[in-house]
């Protein structure tokens, strides 16, 4: 059975590595990820964070040198959904953020465009303090 599945990018006009390093930090989820994480920490080496669902477990690929930020997100109930991302170069100084957003097994037309609009403020957020600078080398 197919799935509709949206690809949702955005371009952020900084250079791919900045933005590869801060996306890919689960400490910064809470500063851009709204629709994910409300806050989260790192207990036994699990990312573990209070979200819109309830409590999460996040889990991103490990580093590589591609741009990919694939991630799981693991729900209390034992829900696990993939989630492809992808930071991709375009030059020395910008980018493209690549989210992947898959419509769950019984989603709502309603459900899932909200879904969507989640996801594109996400990366709003994401391209609004990257190329203002604020402290995103912390994490």
């Amino acid at each position: 059975m197919s799935r509709e599945t949206r690809h949702l990018g955005i371009r952020i006009e900084r250079d791919a590595a900045s933005v590869y390093d801060f996306a890919g930090n689960p400490a910064n989820l809470p500063r851009w990820a709204a629709g994910l994480s409300g806050s989260i920490e790192q207990v036994d080496g699990r990312w573990l964070a209070e979200s819109p669902m309830g409590p999460i477990e996040v889990a991103f690929a490990p580093r590589n040198e591609y741009g990919v930020l694939d991630h799981q997100v693991t729900l209390a109930d034992g829900r696990v959904f993939d989630n492809p991302m992808r930071v991709l170069r375009d030059g020395d100084a910008a980018c493209d953020v690549v989210f992947t957003l898959r419509r769950a097994d019984g989603m709502t037309d309603e459900e899932f465009a909200a879904d969507t609009a989640a996801v594109e403020a996400d990366l709003a957020t994401l391209k609004r303090l990257l190329e203002s600078r604020e402290d995103t080398s912390a994490g």
